[in-house]
């Protein structure tokens, strides 16, 4: 079996605005964004940690490392997912995200999990 059949993972992630924790006026945009992570390989693998590039409407971009996610490093069989969901605030009403997991396969070996581009986006910002 080849090693892209091996360990792969795939993400996908969904943002929504959240009004109620925002404020144009102060340039305070909330976002909240929901993960699903999925195993669709033949070996186990877990989260170790993340890589998150956010930009904001403006070009401004900002990095975020860290271990797992929301205190977690799951671990997924071959054909599990997990879900779970987290935030950001932006400065603009727009902007993207998108980056990577390090996963480590039961086996040692470990490799990257892309996290595909996603869009903030205020309602009707956007045509």
């Amino acid at each position: 079996m080849s090693t892209a059949q091996t360990y792969r993972i795939e993400v996908e992630a969904v943002a929504e605005f959240i009004p109620a924790q925002s404020s144009m006026e102060e340039d305070h945009y909330v976002f909240a964004y929901h993960v699903t992570i999925r195993n669709t390989g033949s070996t186990a693998a877990r989260l170790i940690s993340r890589h998150w590039v956010i930009t904001d409407g403006t070009g401004k971009v900002q990095e975020v490392h860290g271990q797992g996610v929301i205190g977690e490093q799951p671990l997924l069989e071959p054909g599990e997912s997990f879900r779970y969901s987290s935030g950001c605030v932006l400065e603009t009403a727009v902007g993207t995200m998108h980056g990577s997991y390090q996963m480590e396969a039961s086996d040692g070996h470990r490799f990257e999990a892309t996290i595909p581009p996603f869009m903030l986006a205020m309602p009707r910002v956007l045509h």
